[in-house]
């Protein structure tokens, strides 16, 4: 496959403090599953804000479907970013919609004709089960009805790389695992998946995920194989 994604000796500093993220170094291929890991502080969620384009890095290259966005025109980054779907850790759900609508505001936004919105939305309202709460406001919802919901809404519009950071943080152990099964499907449909988590014994039940932990701002990757994957991998 494709390397869709590709970071270079980036690095990110917030303000005079000392780097949050320093020489981090990674490829992507298009269609892979990859977890991403680390302590508290390690800034896997700062990482995750310069894969889906909500933070520029303040040295290195990022490359993303073969384009190099530090020096893309700020005009042409809302193209970039509806490639991307993204699963907040908090939701960030609009409180005064109902669930079909948070998952309909994606395609609204993009302009799709009403009369077009409501076949793909119900479609994927029963993708993630929530075909009888389709009304419901994101307050009567439960934590993982949400969690659901705020999903839905990020690949209702087929993005190319779902990025979801600590999605099962706010979810039981079932529900975790009913989440999961919801990322390995849309991984099958060749949607590249990059999940940020604690949970290590969620990561091996995703066969053939591969992990990327950071470690104090710095990516761990003793082999190389983060930075320059196997070709074998190239070949699907």
């Amino acid at each position: 496959m494709a390397t869709i994604v590709q970071f270079e000796n980036v690095g990110l500093r917030y303000g005079l403090d000392s780097e949050t993220l320093s020489d981090v170094s990674f490829s992507l291929h298009g269609g892979g599953f990859y977890f991403l890991t680390g302590a508290s502080g390690a800034g896997k969620t700062s990482l995750l804000k310069l894969l889906y384009l909500a933070q520029r890095p303040s040295r290195g290259v990022i490359r993303l479907f073969g384009e190099d966005v530090v020096t893309l025109p700020r005009k042409r980054l809302p193209g970039f970013r509806r490639r991307i779907g993204v699963v907040f850790q908090d939701f960030r759900l609009v409180p005064h919609l109902s669930a079909y609508d948070n998952i309909a505001l994606p395609l609204r936004l993009s302009g799709m004709a009403e009369a077009d919105v409501d076949a793909p939305v119900s479609e994927m309202l029963n993708w993630v089960g929530l075909a009888d709460r389709a009304q419901a406001r994101p307050a009567t919802l439960s934590g993982g009805e949400q969690q659901r919901v705020a999903i839905a809404r990020a690949v209702i519009a087929r993005p190319e790389i779902l990025v979801a950071d600590e999605p099962t943080g706010n979810v039981d152990a079932d529900m975790a695992q009913r989440l999961m099964t919801l990322f390995e499907a849309l991984n099958r449909l060749g949607t590249t998946i990059v999940v940020a988590t604690h949970d290590l014994p969620l990561i091996s039940q995703v066969a053939g995920a591969q992990m990327m932990r950071l470690d104090k701002g710095r990516l761990a990757d003793p082999t190389g194989s983060l930075r320059y994957p196997p070709r074998s991998q190239d070949m699907g």
